[in-house]
């Protein structure tokens, strides 16, 4: 009954952050574009330079802070404190930019969002851990299904009023909701609010039974078998990576590809409707993950949400039928829900509870990077290099997901090779 208890208290948290998620980042992108004049590579920045600090202090401060004081409650509350205080300086500061210097304004929030991340990672760092902290291994998958499903309805109400306050029910300039400030003092108060259900959560970190548990385990691998377990792992760690890139990688350009005028030409009210076909579909397959993995092994199952975000892929590429393309975005959210619970499930297991900071910070990385770094570094240049030697700006960005089907396709044969050599050595075990 208490953990039944505790899965709601952090529900209510799951729902408010991706509230705010869906509400601020949904139409930033098309902000840093066709407001502010960035060009496809800088928008990415936003999502880039960020997520850089949030892995650098997850891996080297927090995680071991984690580990050490084995507190993750309180790294999640202040976290998100400390964050809605920089939301709200970071539009103070950029509004002095407007009206002549958008581009310099453009940048301001990069920055900004660079220092909210220093925050954000002590929330995410302790989140991930706490979970872990709380619930058997058996039921994680099904616990991170379950969140991914209830987050997803926060998601569809963000991006709806996202949708709404960018041009402020159409009655102002497209742009309005991050000029005026309304979206950042939104997102910054439902910050402050996601945090009151955390107060009621125990402080996490892992009990004395868990350590002799795991000194006990210890003692029993050979020198030879850890060596594997640590081979394993990275293995399973890059192409993790190579599938979250591959997805994540036209997360920021995606939105901008959709509004073209000389494509698609959504408006930011229909462009709400289409990533909200993500989030549907989040909250339908979120509820089934667990039941899934009853009949699937967590290996295999995250080899099938891998083939899924290739398929949304190679759709966004080749097909431009507007139900086609909200199917795409359907299968996309298939995919995230069944990638983040399977391989959740498979690192937790992996990982020792002593070790849950520093390790899971090397998890998240693989995710939270992914965001940023391929679409600067590869996506995002695609695209501007193919409008710089003449191809339209339609044909650049269907190139970006072209290669972004590429690095999926690498993750998923590298998962094989995993799951292959996971299965000797359960059986060299046995």
């Amino acid at each position: 009954m208490k953990k039944y208890k505790n899965f709601w208290k952090i529900s209510s948290f799951q729902v408010l952050i991706m509230f705010r998620r869906g509400l601020f980042y949904s139409f930033l992108s098309i902000y840093l574009r066709y407001i502010l004049g960035l060009s496809v590579t800088e928008t990415t920045l936003f999502a880039t330079l960020p997520m850089v600090i949030n892995i650098i202090f997850q891996s080297f401060v927090w995680g071991n802070i984690s580990d050490k004081l084995q507190r993750r409650r309180t790294l999640i509350i202040l976290g998100e404190f400390l964050a809605a205080l920089g939301t709200v300086l970071t539009w103070y500061f950029h509004r002095f930019y407007l009206g002549g210097q958008e581009r310099t304004a453009g940048y301001v929030i990069i920055i900004g969002l660079m220092v909210i991340e220093i925050f954000w990672s002590m929330s995410n760092l302790g989140w991930t851990a706490i979970i872990s902290d709380l619930f058997a291994a058996k039921k994680r998958a099904a616990v991170r299904g379950s969140l991914a499903s209830i987050g997803g309805m926060g998601r569809i109400l963000g991006v709806l009023f996202g949708g709404l306050a960018y041009d402020g029910l159409e009655m102002h300039p497209e742009g309005w909701g991050f000029e005026s400030g309304l979206i950042f003092f939104v997102a910054a108060g439902v910050m402050v609010i996601s945090s009151i259900p955390i107060f009621f959560l125990p402080e996490g970190g892992v009990s004395s039974q868990e350590d002799i548990d795991e000194e006990k385990k210890s003692q029993l691998l050979s020198r030879k078998e850890r060596r594997h377990r640590i081979k394993l792992f990275v293995l399973f760690i890059v192409a993790l990576a190579f599938i979250n890139f591959g997805r994540n990688s036209i997360a920021t350009i995606k939105a901008q590809y959709f509004t073209l005028d000389e494509g698609m030409a959504f408006s930011s009210r229909m462009l709400s409707y289409i990533v909200n076909m993500h989030s549907l579909a989040i909250i339908i397959f979120g509820i089934f993950v667990g039941k899934f993995v009853k009949h699937i092994k967590e290996n295999w199952l995250l080899f099938a949400g891998g083939l899924f975000a290739l398929v949304q892929l190679l759709g966004f590429t080749f097909l431009e039928s507007t139900p086609l393309i909200f199917l795409m975005n359907f299968l996309g959210g298939m995919a995230h829900v069944i990638i983040l619970a399977s391989s959740y499930a498979v690192a937790s297991i992996m990982i020792p509870p002593s070790k849950r900071g520093r390790l899971f910070a090397v998890y998240n990385a693989t995710n939270f990077l992914s965001w940023g770094i391929a679409g600067t570094f590869i996506t995002g240049p695609v695209a501007d290099l193919l409008m710089k030697n003449g191809y339209s700006a339609v044909q650049a960005y269907k190139g970006s997901f072209l290669v972004a089907s590429g690095l999926t396709l690498i993750g998923l044969i590298l998962i094989v090779v995993f799951n292959i050599k996971e299965n000797r050595i359960g059986r060299a075990r046995k």
